[in-house]
């Protein structure tokens, strides 16, 4: 089973926040994950165990690093493809 996660990161207390995108996705790399970067948010394709991990990860990563911030998550239903 694989799971879909649409994830959306938006730094609120940067002046230029593609700094902290770009490290949050150099970070994704090393996650056993599809990465699909777009122009607003990314999509990361993957077990779904690996996935939630994925996502609690940078969360805590963005609490630890950025002030203030948006991070949505939005999850689209598994599928049974490998």
């Amino acid at each position: 089973m694989r799971t879909i996660a649409q994830l959306t990161y938006i730094p609120l207390s940067e002046d230029d926040p593609r700094e902290k995108v770009q490290d949050l996705l150099e970070h994704l790399a090393q996650y056993d994950v599809e990465i699909e970067v777009g122009y607003l948010s990314s999509t990361i394709i993957g077990a779904p165990k690996e996935v939630f991990k994925v996502v609690k990860d940078l969360y805590d990563i963005m609490a630890l690093e950025t002030e203030h911030f948006r991070f949505q998550v939005d999850f689209l239903s598994p599928s049974k493809e490998h």
